[in-house]
């Protein structure tokens, strides 16, 4: 590789700004476009996932005059993104990574999901942010074409 085209791949990000609503699919495909990797692929998809319908849901009330925000970050060795939502925040004690107790329950899987699918998960102070980073997968070259999904 060139030192031009190192260069290019040290450190991208792109901003996605959109009503706040759960038709989802086109801003995942966006999202994940950069992963190469098919497993990394579906464990970033699923996790992203679940913080867009909780940025929805819970920090927007599903109002579609709020935004979402969203900012994709490739370096060379991490895949990151921020959620953020336009709600007061998540306070800490509720950002755990668990189950909830009742396994019937309804909800209170979202946080544990997207614990188990990025390899780093951080909060912004107010709690309206959430950062998730995974590690750029190494065989991201050789993997199957990603197109083929579509």
């Amino acid at each position: 590789m060139g030192s031009a085209a190192k260069s290019q791949r040290q450190f991208r990000w792109a901003d996605f700004v959109l009503p706040s609503t759960l038709q989802l699919s086109p801003l995942l495909e966006l999202l994940i476009e950069p992963v190469g990797c098919l497993m990394t692929c579906q464990r970033v998809e699923l996790g992203l996932h679940e913080a867009l319908v909780n940025a929805v849901r819970h920090g927007n009330e599903e109002d579609p005059g709020k935004r979402l925000r969203v900012r994709r970050i490739t370096t060379p060795n991490w895949l990151v993104w921020q959620v953020q939502d336009e709600g007061s925040g998540l306070p800490p004690n509720a950002r755990a990574a668990t189950l909830p107790e009742q396994p019937e329950a309804l909800s209170g899987r979202g946080l544990f999901l997207i614990h188990q699918c990025f390899d780093d998960v951080r909060w912004s102070r107010r709690g309206n942010r959430l950062q998730l980073a995974c590690r750029r997968p190494l065989n991201d070259a050789d993997s199957p074409d990603l197109s083929a999904l579509h």
